[in-house]
């Protein structure tokens, strides 16, 4: 089995990017939109050539800036898979999936993605998951020794992404092929992913099990994807989170905190109490806030409010339509969000 290595500079998308995949490993590239993600995948396909840096698979160096070496994408053995199929139109399904292999092989994989009887058809008479599938059996069928995917759930309805991810798993955990995913999408982090790292301006700002990046976030999009609220700061003499404007986030470390240091407060939505005045009593964290929006999210109503000292990027509240209506919340409404202590964790930051 092969695992992957990037290291790689690129001026012009203000990249700066260092990872690696374990053999058999599916890692999980997450963050904004223009942040270096899919950057990231044609850098290790060979689509683009970094300004300085190495490209790795296994034993085989693919990119060596330094010792002048670039491997041809059709020579890298790097299966590349992308949201739209981009099936030859004029060929039939087995000719599509054997373009790059034996029709034995052809067949065999069209098999595996439960697709077998799709074999004679055109790409214009399948639908949108069918023709995923195939583009997953024709990725799979040159017997690549990494595969790329580049949101190839986006785009699809619930139910075929669902059967998609079905097979990606299938294949993925059956053969030990190691995989880089970029993706928006939780559940594809979720249901495939053994790590995730979070890329926010061209750099690496969080990295770890998937799990753990969901469940305590140390990155903004992290938080963001993870549908939690992350407020960055400074460790205080106390333990507690001390935001940019000097605000006192108050929670349970998950480790010791050296005052100084870089840390982050993280706190569900469904964690805040929402008031019209200032409240009384035991929460220990208050921050006015104004109403940006509100949306439905399941049976409650979520507030996206930013905190009239601007110390964040936005904080979410989760509040029943009742509770809405009695507050009677608009966007431009201020009020105050309040937290428990014991409802926020505090963790050091990567940055």
């Amino acid at each position: 089995m092969s695992g992957l290595y990037l290291r790689a500079t690129l001026a012009r998308r203000g990249l700066d990017l260092e990872f690696a995949v374990e053999p058999g490993e599916v890692l999980a590239i997450m963050g904004p939109n223009g942040s270096g993600k899919s950057t990231a995948l044609h850098l290790i396909a060979g689509l683009l050539q970094p300004d300085h840096g190495q490209v790795r698979c296994g034993q085989r160096t693919l990119t060596d800036t330094d010792a002048g070496i670039r491997v041809p994408t059709h020579e890298r053995r790097i299966g590349l898979l992308l949201q739209k199929a981009l099936l030859f139109p004029h060929m039939s399904v087995a000719a599509n999936v054997g373009f790059a292999a034996t029709p034995a092989a052809a067949e065999r994989w069209l098999a595996e993605v439960d697709a077998g009887e799709l074999a004679g058809r055109k790409p214009r008479a399948l639908s949108g998951g069918q023709a995923q599938r195939v583009a997953i059996a024709r990725a799979l069928a040159a017997e690549p020794d990494a595969l790329l995917l580049d949101e190839p759930m986006a785009g699809l309805d619930v139910a075929t992404a669902a059967a998609v991810r079905a097979v990606l798993r299938r294949v993925l955990r059956r053969d030990g092929r190691c995989a880089v995913m970029v993706t928006h999408d939780l559940l594809d982090v979720l249901t495939l992913a053994d790590r995730a790292l979070v890329i926010e301006d061209g750099r690496v700002v969080e990295s770890g099990r998937a799990t753990d990046v969901l469940a305590t976030p140390r990155s903004g999009f992290g938080a963001r994807i993870a549908g939690l609220n992350l407020i960055r700061g400074r460790a205080g003499a106390d333990g507690e989170l001390l935001s940019s404007t000097g605000q006192a986030w108050f929670g349970v470390p998950s480790e010791p905190l050296p005052a100084g240091s870089a840390a982050v407060a993280v706190f569900a939505p469904t964690a805040v109490s929402v008031f019209a005045e200032p409240p009384k009593g035991s929460p220990r964290n208050v921050v006015e806030v104004m109403v940006a929006e509100l949306d439905q999210h399941g049976s409650a109503i979520r507030l996206r409010a930013e905190p009239l000292t601007a110390e964040a990027p936005g904080i979410a509240a989760d509040v029943t339509p009742d509770a809405a209506a009695d507050l009677a919340i608009a966007p431009g409404a201020r009020v105050w969000f309040a937290v428990k202590a014991r409802e926020v964790a505090l963790h050091p930051a990567d940055r």
